[in-house]
C-alpha cells in the first residue's frame, strides 16, 4: 500500500485541484482527502504495511491515456515493439495507450488483436488496448469483422496511415461500428489532394522546393466524415487535426449535435512549417499531417481551450535512425513522442499560462477514458490506481541514452526539458520512478 501525502491533486472528473493525501491499495484508490490520519490509514489498509511518500511541491494526476500510439509490433520490431513502447509510455506518464493497426500484418483479425492484448499483459507496464483496422489490410475495399474484433479487445477502428478514401465505405463503417459502441477513427486525408506531398503547401514549401500538402487535403475529409457521422448517427473520432478549417468544421458540427471527438498532437501545438526552414530539411519535423502555419497553430490552441478539440494524443511514430537520415523527400513521416510529450506541453503551454493544468489532464486522461470506454481517467475512490506523481521542477536532457523508445526521431534531441513524472503507478504497482 502507498500513502502519498500533501500532493497537489488535479482530477477534473471530480473538479479537484488542491492539496490532498491519497491511499493506494489492492490496485485501487482507497482514499482521497485532505490530511489522512494514521488511524484512517490503518483502518483502510487492513493491517497491510504502507510506504509513505512526501509529495509536497509535486502534482498527482490520473494516469495519462494516449489514444494514438504506433507500437510497430507485429512486423516492424526494429522500429519499436510492445515492450520498448510500454517502457517509453510509463516514463512519459502514460498508463494506458491505444495501439494503431498499421502494423505488418495489419491488425484486422481476431488472433492479431488478441496477440497485442496478450503481449501488453505479458510486459506488464502500461495498459495496451489495440485499435483494429476499419478495412481488411487497410485497403479500403472490405470491412473487418467489427463485432468479433471488439469482443477480442479492440477499442476502436481506424485505417490510420492511409484513410478511407471511398465515402460509402466510411458510411458503412460508421453504421456497423454502432454494434460495438467503439468510435471509428478517421485519418483525414484526401490522397488525391495530398498528392504525395512531404510538408505543408505554402510559402515555406515553395522556398524550400518541397512538394506541398494543402490544408484542404485534411479539411475536405473532415467535412465528409462529419456529414456521414451526422447522417448515420455514428460515433466518430478525428485523428491528428492540424488545420484551422478543420477546427471550424468540428466546432459547427458539435453545435449541430454530431457525435464527434477530435485530437491534436503536441507537435502541431508547438511548431509550424517554419521549423523546417530554421533547421533546413530536418526530418525530425516531417510528420503527417504536416506542421502548418502560425494561424493554424493558434486555431488548434483555441480549439483545445474551448472544447472543440477534446483530447491530446502523441501520434508516437518511431522509425529507425537509418530511415530518418534519408533525404527529406524520402524519409518516413513521424515523431517519437511518448517520453517528451508531457514535458514539452508543460514547458511551452502550461508554465506560460496558455493551457490550464486542469484542461491538460482533462484532455489527456478524463476525456480519452470516457470517449473510448476505458478504465481510469480519475482518482475517485474505488477507481483503478493508475496515477502519476509529477515534479514540475525535474529536468532531463533528451538524448539517445535517455530515450527508452527505439525511435530516436524527436525534434527535442539534445534539448533539456522541464517537468517529468517521477513515479508512475499502474493498477497500484509502481512501474516507473526517477
Amino acid at each position: 500500500m502507498w500513502w502519498i501525502k500533501n500532493a497537489q491533486v488535479i482530477d477534473p472528473a471530480q473538479n479537484i485541484s488542491d492539496i490532498r493525501d491519497v491511499l493506494i491499495g489492492e490496485g485501487k484508490i482507497l482514499e482521497l482527502k485532505q490530511g489522512i490520519t494514521e488511524a484512517e490509514a490503518k483502518a483502510k489498509s487492513g493491517g497491510t504495511e504502507w510506504q509513505e511518500i512526501e509529495a509536497g511541491g509535486c502534482y498527482l494526476f490520473p494516469g495519462l491515456i494516449d489514444v494514438h500510439t504506433h507500437l510497430r509490433e507485429p512486423g516492424r520490431e526494429d522500429k519499436e515493439d510492445i515492450a520498448s513502447g510500454s517502457r517509453a509510455a510509463v516514463r512519459g506518464g502514460f498508463t494506458t495507450i491505444l495501439a494503431m493497426p498499421n502494423t505488418t500484418p495489419v491488425l484486422d483479425q481476431k488472433a492479431l488483436i488478441e496477440y497485442v492484448v496478450n503481449q501488453g499483459k505479458k510486459v506488464g507496464l502500461a495498459r495496451i488496448h489495440p485499435i483494429a483496422a476499419i478495412t481488411k489490410g487497410q485497403e479500403g475495399k472490405e470491412l473487418v469483422e467489427m463485432v468479433e474484433l471488439a469482443a477480442a479487445g479492440a477499442v476502436g477502428f481506424s485505417d490510420d496511415g492511409r484513410g478511407v478514401q471511398r465515402g460509402e465505405m466510411m458510411r458503412l463503417a460508421l453504421e456497423y461500428a454502432k454494434l460495438t459502441s467503439c468510435p471509428v477513427i478517421s485519418h483525414c486525408e484526401d490522397e488525391s489532394l495530398a498528392h504525395k506531398g512531404v510538408m505543408h503547401r505554402g510559402i515555406v514549401s515553395t522556398r524550400l522546393g518541397l512538394r506541398g500538402i494543402p490544408s484542404s487535403s485534411e479539411s475536405v475529409m473532415v467535412a465528409r466524415d462529419l456529414l456521414l457521422a451526422e447522417e448515420s448517427r455514428g460515433k466518430l473520432h478525428l485523428a491528428h487535426i492540424s488545420a484551422k478549417e478543420s477546427v471550424d468544421l468540428i466546432r459547427e458540427a458539435k453545435k449541430r449535435g454530431v457525435d464527434v471527438s477530435a485530437e491534436v498532437n503536441p507537435h502541431h501545438l508547438l511548431y509550424t512549417d517554419e521549423a523546417i526552414a530554421r533547421t533546413p530539411y530536418s526530418t525530425s519535423y516531417k510528420v503527417n499531417p504536416p506542421l502548418r502555419t502560425e494561424e493554424d497553430r493558434q486555431a488548434l490552441i483555441e480549439g483545445l481551450l474551448d472544447g472543440t478539440i477534446d483530447m491530446l494524443a502523441t501520434d508516437h511514430a518511431p522509425h529507425t535512425w537509418e530511415e530518418k537520415t534519408n533525404p527529406f523527400d524520402e524519409a518516413p513521416f513521424g515523431i517519437s513522442g511518448l517520453e517528451t510529450a508531457l514535458a514539452a506541453i508543460w514547458q511551452e503551454l502550461v508554465i506560460t499560462g496558455i493551457l490550464p493544468q486542469e484542461l491538460l489532464i482533462k484532455a489527456w486522461s478524463m476525456n480519452p477514458a470516457q470517449r473510448f470506454n476505458l478504465s481510469g481517467g480519475t482518482l475517485k475512490v474505488g477507481a483503478p490506481a493508475d496515477l502519476i506523481l509529477f515534479d514540475p521542477e525535474h529536468t532531463e536532457l533528451i538524448d539517445t541514452d535517455y530515450l527508452a523508445s527505439k525511435g530516436k526521431n524527436t525534434p527535442f534531441l539534445g534539448q533539456r526539458l522541464k517537468g517529468f513524472p517521477i513515479k508512475v503507478w499502474v493498477d497500484g504497482c509502481l512501474v516507473h520512478e526517477i
